[in-house]
């Protein structure tokens, strides 16, 4: 049996974010019974998928003598072929303006080459970018994992990209389908949250702001003005947890490049880049 990863606390106050366990046994049987199935978060062993073409193809240092994340910047022979590829892109100004749209990767890529060397004030972040909207050649860089082909029942439903320059920021939110989250450049923390206490996060922004966004989805009303101020603090700030009616203490995963985390479907968790330089992930939503 796995240990428990939940502390009950005698008072309603959450005080600090329990580490999320690491797998002692890295066959995907041992993740499949003890965390899979009991749907309980899990960090793969440290650099399990230090392995991945992807890491060494998209991210080159910038100095070959140094190996620490911010020496890291975006290839550009691999990155740009031939062809024109369209990615989904996030702009933020400030606090109060967000915009979506599609641009060519390849303006992408020279943003990421610009800013890492000098000030910028808008940030850019490729978002939820669908591998299979890749061409083929770089789709070769993300072979699905033996935990996502043979932990469930092989079905992958989606393989998103997300790259920026730290800090980055994506809100409080749940999955709908089990969730490998794998770091390939940067530093990630995570955190989060049994199903029962993220909704009743979720629920109190809501009453708050007035609003009944979903908890799905990357609403803009997420990432900008008065929504985004509010579950940024129920997670990250000064009343982190400290509202929850249950007691149960959340949970706090640190992911450097090659790392991997186990998020189960319904969890709650937010996610902050930080650092500085490249920080890069992609992640296998499946069952």
């Amino acid at each position: 049996m796995s240990a428990v990863i939940v502390r009950q606390l005698p008072a309603s106050r959450v005080t600090a974010f329990a580490p999320v366990q690491v797998l002692s046994d890295p066959s995907v049987e041992h993740f499949q019974q003890h965390f899979f199935h009991p749907s309980l978060p899990v960090i793969f062993p440290r650099g399990q998928f230090a392995d991945l073409p992807v890491l060494k193809h998209w991210f080159q240092p910038k100095d070959d003598t140094l190996l620490r994340s911010s020496a890291f910047t975006l290839d550009r022979t691999h990155l740009l072929g031939p062809e024109e590829i369209m990615i989904p892109l996030e702009l933020t100004s400030g606090k109060d303006k967000f915009q979506r749209f599609q641009a060519p990767l390849s303006m992408f890529v020279e943003w990421v080459w610009r800013a890492s060397t000098s000030d910028v004030t808008d940030r850019l972040y490729l978002a939820q970018a669908k591998i299979s909207d890749l061409p083929q050649r770089l789709k070769d860089d993300f072979p699905a994992p033996a935990y996502v082909t043979r932990a469930g029942k092989g079905d992958i439903y989606d393989t998103n990209l997300w790259i920026g320059l730290a800090p980055t920021y994506t809100p409080l939110h749940r999955d709908p389908n089990p969730n490998i989250f794998v770091q390939l450049a940067g530093t990630k923390i995570v955190r989060l949250f049994e199903p029962d206490v993220g909704v009743d996060i979720f629920k109190r922004v809501q009453r708050e702001v007035g609003t009944n966004a979903s908890a799905v989805f990357r609403g803009d009303e997420m990432m900008v003005g008065q929504e985004r101020e509010l579950l940024e603090d129920q997670v990250w700030g000064d009343r982190a947890g400290n509202n929850t009616t249950s007691g149960v203490l959340g949970h706090e995963a640190q992911l450097d490049r090659g790392d991997g985390l186990f998020i189960p479907s319904g969890w709650w968790h937010s996610i902050k880049g930080v650092g500085e330089g490249i920080t890069g992930s992609v992640n296998w939503w499946f069952r």
